[in-house]
């Protein structure tokens, strides 16, 4: 009986100390860029032991990795998950709307995203491994379910709907970086609906339904 109790606490304290570590991480990379961060950072940044940092994540690499892949949980899968649970038996021009307002209301809100969206693009030229596991996971995320939707939507016949898919959230990604992280609102500023007003509108023109 004690052994099992024994089993459940290191476990508990493995996932404490991965959060705590994940925490750390992030933090030390927001603050100093992937370059300048060592794991030594991360540790202190923690409050565990190098030893622990690198007994969780192999190196630096592995665990700003594990970054993106909890971002991306956290973001991105959201969106869709919370759009499969409301609209997708909606019109097409209401579902895209709703996700479009979502995702960007999801990443607008979150000044850390925003903040680990320009470490990876910063970085991206020295460290394009950083660039690769986020376009990854945001293609596991994001990508293949809107293409999927728009392959199975009965309303829709696109040509190409994987290509419709990259357009459809190239244009809102567009918009969140010049707009929000480039603060081009302040010198080039365009309102949110009517962007996504006209992409929607460009998106379904010539579908065989009337939307």
């Amino acid at each position: 009986m004690r052994q099992a109790k024994s089993r459940r606490t290191d476990r508990t304290l493995s996932a404490e100390k991965t959060e705590a570590i994940l925490a750390g991480g992030m933090q030390e990379f927001l603050a100093h860029g992937y370059a300048a961060t060592s794991m030594d950072r991360v540790a202190l940044a923690a409050k565990v032991s190098k030893a622990t940092v690198y007994n969780h994540f192999q190196d630096k690499e592995h665990l700003f990795t594990a970054l993106i892949q909890q971002l991306v949980a956290q973001k991105f899968r959201a969106i869709f998950d919370a759009a499969d649970a409301q609209v997708l038996n909606a019109s097409p021009q209401v579902v895209l709307k709703a996700f479009a307002n979502r995702a960007l209301d999801t990443m607008i809100n979150e000044p850390q995203f925003l903040n680990f969206m320009r470490v990876i693009l910063g970085e991206s030229g020295r460290f394009p491994q950083l660039a690769h596991a986020f376009v990854h996971n945001i293609e596991q995320a994001a990508f293949r379910k809107l293409c999927q939707y728009f392959t199975s939507c009965p309303h829709l016949k696109f040509t190409d709907p994987e290509a419709t898919a990259r357009i459809f959230v190239g244009a809102i990604v567009h918009f969140l970086i010049v707009q929000e992280m480039l603060d081009g609102k302040a010198i080039m500023p365009m309102e949110r609906d009517r962007l996504i007003d006209t992409l929607v509108t460009l998106i379904l023109t010539n579908q065989p339904e009337q939307l």
